[in-house]
């Protein structure tokens, strides 16, 4: 895959949480057993800075994807599957990983921010780090990024340690487009390179084990052929996003970083 044939723009966005602990009451009218206590700001902190978390079993031995669609969005059992085979080389999780996935009415929104995206979470996300399990959300939105510009779209967006955000509709309208890559394929990259982000590629909460950060287009890889490798253009045919219709794959110099900070 040529560097000059990938167009996907995947925008990273890093938000600060100043969210809130939900608090468990001393009687909650079942027998007098009070429900765990939940620290949902565990899960509002900055991009990268749960990779180790999500890399290692040292604190968290399983994990569980929520993934929250809006009707009609839904994203491919195959997508799904992709995404989950991908952590499972990557992460030591020996308890498992588990899919949750919720369907909801559109919100109405024309586009989404992700500061909106933000909003729909606190009020909807239901699983959080809780014991030996640690969570993810993913929202599936029925809606462009408010960022698109032209033929300069945003596929996806990570922004805080354990949430990204697809932006599914976008997705969906490349893939209908004659000679694209299939809805499967584009799906699948998106998800795995915004949860590389989560896992702290490239140099965003894993250090580096070797030179290979591509300054100019922030924590993302230098080398053309990496899944985390990234080049935004304005302009120019889609036909050709992902060359020859395949998932990128991480290069060695990303999985050494990731296999030093306690991944496979």
């Amino acid at each position: 895959m040529t560097a000059k044939k990938i167009l996907w723009l995947l925008l990273l966005v890093v938000t600060v949480s100043t969210g809130v602990v939900s608090c468990s009451s001393d009687d909650n009218g079942n027998g007098g057993i009070t429900p765990p206590e939940i620290d949902e700001t565990l899960n509002r902190q900055t991009t990268g800075s749960s990779a180790r978390d999500l890399l290692s079993d040292e604190k968290y031995s399983r994990i569980v994807l929520e993934i929250l669609y809006v009707q009609g969005y839904e994203p491919n059992a195959a997508s799904v599957e992709n995404l989950k085979d991908f952590l499972g080389e990557r992460m030591h999780k020996p308890d498992g990983i588990d899919v949750e996935m919720t369907a909801i009415e559109s919100p109405g929104d024309t586009v989404y921010s992700v500061e909106r995206v933000a909003e729909i979470e606190r009020e909807l996300r239901a699983n959080y780090n809780y014991e030996d399990e640690i969570a993810v959300f993913v929202f599936f939105a029925d809606q462009k990024s408010d960022q698109d510009e032209g033929n300069k779209v945003v596929l996806g967006a990570a922004y805080w340690n354990t949430s990204f955000v697809i932006y599914e509709s976008t997705i969906q309208d490349i893939a209908a487009r004659t000679g694209t890559p299939s809805r499967t394929v584009l799906e699948s990259t998106v998800m795995q390179h915004e949860f590389g982000h989560l896992l702290g590629l490239v140099n965003f909460g894993t250090d580096l084990t070797s030179d290979h950060q591509d300054e100019d287009h922030g924590h993302h890889c230098d080398v053309e052929d990496c899944l985390m490798y990234y080049l935004a253009e304005s302009g120019g045919d889609l036909s050709n996003v992902i060359s020859g219709g395949s998932i990128p794959e991480l290069d060695p110099l990303c999985i050494a970083d990731l296999q030093a900070n306690g991944g496979k």
